[in-house]
């Protein structure tokens, strides 16, 4: 096995434990996809992916700015969880429809609201930011050619679009309409997740 290839074996594995571990991203997709159905998990994946391209073009770049200049990394960090913070509030006043309302469909969300919720929940993810500027740091090679970096971001676009693709999917059908007449209540867990990994990421902060 080439250097080549066993660095991008370990950045692939340490990427996809991180993609597939609860989070934000998760939480997000899980909302969408109960409240709007495939659709909307659909597009809330792929502007999640979107967004993995912002990250990994600045970590493929080689810029450390972020790491050289603290008071912007904690600009950026204060920043996803004041996002984190205001989701959770939105999704934790959820109420159950009126008697009279329609009940949820697919059209409640639209694919451009369900990409933006996912592309700007990623890209202000504080872990994200974190994520890859520890992992691109650590693992790839000064020596690492650009054609490789570019593959390796693009892999990592592709896994998290796929992954959340499919979290949509299994979350849609009879298990979507089935979840939605009691779609309030997934709002509100999905708040309670996002507030609790705010406060989390904010208390990394103070140690």
């Amino acid at each position: 096995m080439t250097a080549l290839a066993a660095e991008f074996l370990k950045l692939a594995l340490v990427h996809l434990l991180a993609v597939i571990a609860p989070g934000p991203d998760l939480a997000v997709t899980v909302r969408n996809s109960v409240r709007g159905g495939r659709r909307a998990g659909v597009f809330t994946a792929l502007g999640i992916g979107a967004a993995m391209a912002v990250h990994a073009s600045y970590a493929i770049a080689g810029l450390t700015l972020l790491q050289r200049h603290p008071t912007l990394l904690l600009a950026v960090q204060v920043l996803g969880i004041g996002y984190l913070l205001w989701l959770a509030w939105q999704l934790l006043r959820a109420q159950p429809a009126g008697p009279g309302a329609a009940p949820v469909t697919a059209a409640a969300l639209s694919a451009a609201a369900a990409w933006r919720m996912g592309f700007l929940t990623n890209l202000l993810n504080p872990k994200a930011v974190l994520f890859f500027t520890a992992l691109f740091t650590n693992l790839v090679s000064l020596t690492t050619p650009l054609w490789a970096k570019v593959g390796y971001g693009v892999w990592m676009c592709m896994v998290n679009a796929l992954w959340f693709t499919l979290v949509a999917w299994l979350l849609s059908g009879a298990a979507q309409q089935a979840l939605a007449r009691h779609g309030y209540w997934v709002d509100r867990l999905m708040g309670l997740v996002l507030a609790w990994l705010a406060v989390a990421f904010a208390l990394s902060l103070l140690r």
